[in-house]
């Protein structure tokens, strides 16, 4: 897949666990952990917006565009 989501990075430098942002953002830990190990197919902008809040971030930090080799 070409985009690839570093939301497992980003929460890693703000030192931010799993459940606490779940908890935060008002999302389950299972969505949560399937975006964090970019699995996920599609991400809500209300999901991706909420995300930038919580970890005081840009959509930039979290989704990348990573030709396909």
């Amino acid at each position: 897949m070409a985009i690839v989501v570093n939301l497992d990075v980003v929460m890693a430098k703000k030192k931010t666990g799993v459940t606490e942002l779940a908890k935060e953002i008002d999302i389950t830990m299972a969505n949560l952990s399937i975006l964090k190990n970019n699995k996920a197919k599609a991400v809500r902008f209300t999901t991706l917006d909420a995300l930038c809040k919580a970890l005081d971030c840009q959509p930039g930090d979290i989704l990348e565009y990573v030709p396909d080799e």
